[in-house]
């Protein structure tokens, strides 16, 4: 597998790189220095509240429809990882990103903190948003309608970590194995993708009056044969019957009547209390860190019959053919900060370089 074959290769080099092996260094308040390096962007190491971070991204669309944020302050870390979808803008998915950090914040400063109903109740009041604003721009720009994000969000606080997800994005422990020196790769997330079993049977249940909830297109399992993921922000055509109509495109309306919502903005949800051979945590959309990402770029390279060097030379408007966006989070975990409470250095807030 992929994942295994990442794992191998991080756990050569899970300790985080120092600035002289051309990392981040401190210019910028410890965030690391924003670097490219053909058709990525990264930040290859820098500080956050509970130790160092690396992330990267790669545009594959011709707008970047990946977007991802690193807050890191007082009430602990934020990280967030949106795959948006659908539509030929991204303001939808910028509008959740900031929604769903405003949300999540006034939550955590409350006098209960951070729950897992506390961080539902952020996704379905930032969904609330998602879907007023297409009824706001549902004259003069009806797309909008069409327009979704898989949604990845991991919280740490309290020496606890919650990650809640909407969609096919993954969080990955790494986790020591012993005194072996080795990592175990363990997902945390539950994919919301109905090629894996389990969503398309979970689908199949809530629908059960309906044979064609779940299509297989091409070899590839699609909700009412158009959109892999079961659940999302957004998606407001395949949520609610007013969307679903002219003037939106034709392959993204459904014939027969909706009678309730197909896809759901109601996210799975889990804690983990964090050990002292927990690692480090990846959060990616497609692809895990700097090195990982570019080995991702030559996998799919190789896959096509070329070098790498042609695929960094390929047009943006075709470059989605040969790979999707890639956006990937590395945290890697200094148990010592975790256990005292203790936030080093500044608020951060970090969002992803490709912001076009």
């Amino acid at each position: 597998m992929l994942v295994a074959a990442f794992m191998r290769l991080l756990s050569l080099c899970w300790s985080p790189v120092d600035a002289s092996d051309g990392g981040g260094g401190e210019d910028d308040g410890g965030a690391g220095r924003e670097r490219s390096d053909g058709l990525l962007r990264y930040r290859d190491i820098g500080q956050y509240g509970f130790g160092d971070f690396s992330m990267a991204v790669v545009q594959g669309n011709q707008v970047m429809e990946d977007q991802c944020r690193i807050e890191s302050g007082p009430f602990g870390t934020f990280v967030g990882v949106y795959d948006g979808h659908g539509g030929p803008r991204p303001r939808g998915t910028r509008a959740t990103i900031s929604t769903l950090i405003s949300v999540v914040s006034q939550v955590s400063s409350g006098s209960v903190g951070v729950t897992p109903e506390s961080i539902e109740r952020a996704f379905l009041q930032t969904e609330e948003g998602f879907i007023a604003l297409v009824s706001e721009l549902w004259d003069s720009q009806p797309d909008i309608a069409t327009q979704g994000s898989c949604c990845l969000v991991g919280i740490i606080c309290q020496q606890t970590l919650y990650v809640a997800n909407l969609g096919d994005s993954r969080v990955v422990l790494g986790k020591r194995v012993g005194n072996t020196g080795e990592i175990a790769a363990i997902q945390l997330s539950t994919e919301h993708n109905v090629n894996v079993e389990a969503a398309r049977q979970e689908l199949k249940a809530q629908h059960p009056n309906d044979p064609q909830i779940v299509m297989l297109r091409h070899g590839v399992w699609r909700v009412k044969g158009i959109i892999q993921v079961s659940r999302s922000l957004g998606d407001a055509y395949m949520k609610q019957a007013e969307y679903n109509r002219e003037p939106i495109n034709q392959k993204f309306r459904i014939s027969e009547p909706m009678n309730m919502p197909i896809l759901s903005s109601r996210p799975s949800i889990i804690s983990h209390s964090l050990q002292k051979n927990d690692s480090f945590l990846i959060f990616a959309s497609d692809g895990f860190a700097r090195r990982l990402v570019k080995a991702a770029l030559q996998e799919a390279a190789r896959k096509r019959e070329m070098r790498y060097s042609d695929l960094r030379r390929i047009d943006r408007k075709v470059r989605r053919h040969f790979h999707d966006d890639i956006t990937a989070i590395v945290l890697f975990l200094n148990h010592n900060l975790i256990a005292s409470g203790l936030v080093q250095g500044p608020a951060l807030s970090i969002r992803s370089a490709l912001e076009h």
